[in-house]
């Protein structure tokens, strides 16, 4: 199996960081919270995730100015885990689509 694909709405907890890789590549990270009710087996269960979102390229960096605290998103992309500086595996969301919500 090979499909690997998210779209996922939130609010975006901290306000975008970039950085730029040492070949030169920007990435644009922030940490997206959902909240929602969703239907399980016929029962309404509330959910909450807060996931890393990292974006690559040039046109992270425009969105930056955009993704502050508080703001709305859809990100559509695939996950990938990553590691923390402390070795702790996390799962993270890199986006290839960023849409505003309202």
């Amino acid at each position: 199996m090979s499909e690997n694909c998210l779209v996922l709405t939130g609010a975006v907890v901290k306000t975008a960081q970039v950085s730029i890789s040492p070949a030169g590549i920007a990435h644009c990270k922030f940490s997206l919270e959902h909240r929602s009710i969703q239907n399980e087996d016929g029962m309404n269960r509330q959910t909450f995730a807060r996931m890393q979102v990292v974006a690559t390229g040039q046109w992270s960096q425009n969105l930056s100015r955009e993704l502050i605290a508080g703001c709305n998103v859809k990100v559509s992309g695939f996950i990938n885990r990553h590691e923390t500086r402390s070795g702790n595996p996390i799962l993270v969301l890199h986006a290839q689509k960023i849409e505003m919500i309202n």
